[in-house]
């Protein structure tokens, strides 16, 4: 190949990749979780509509993505067995507080966090339950450690339509 060629055939190839990449288009962005299963919680006199976090991969994305919540909605993290239990807001977009709830509902422990960070918030000890909600919910309604939640039912996913 004659050196004249060479900077025309390195413009064609760079050319092609580009256009190999734009056709591709661009990565989609992330989405939230919104078709989890439902149930209905009562803490104190409020009634809370949560989305439940059973699996280890909705419990890894949580409430990730998310843009918006309404007031009385949040998100149950349910473990198989009680565990200190530790969370952090990487990919999330909200404040929030995390309740860290043990076996008969009681809640252990609050903590605020806040986005798009790693610090870990836990459990003062063992829980199976973590239940998130927008921060400053549990200050508005005067839930406090030593108050236990009730569950109230639960609903299927499809019967409550989805929020973002």
């Amino acid at each position: 190949m004659t050196t004249s060629l060479r900077p025309v055939l390195c413009a064609t190839l760079l050319t092609l990749a580009a256009t190999a990449v734009h056709a591709q288009g661009p990565t989609p962005a992330p989405q939230p979780q919104l078709d989890l299963e439902r149930a209905t919680l009562q803490a104190g006199r409020q009634k809370i509509s949560v989305q439940l976090a059973r699996t280890p991969q909705q419990r890894q994305t949580g409430l990730m993505h998310r843009l918006s919540m309404p007031q009385q909605e949040g998100m149950l993290f349910v473990f198989d067995q009680p565990g200190v239990q530790c969370f952090w807001m990487k990919n999330t977009l909200l404040p929030l507080t995390a309740a860290f709830v043990d076996d008969d509902g009681t809640i252990v422990n609050l903590a605020n966090m806040q986005p798009q960070t790693e610090t870990p918030h836990c459990s003062a000890k063992p829980v199976r339950y973590v239940l998130e909600m927008n921060q400053g919910w549990f200050k508005r309604h005067k839930v406090t450690p030593g108050m236990q939640l009730k569950w109230l039912q639960t609903q299927p996913a499809a019967a409550t339509g989805t929020r973002q």
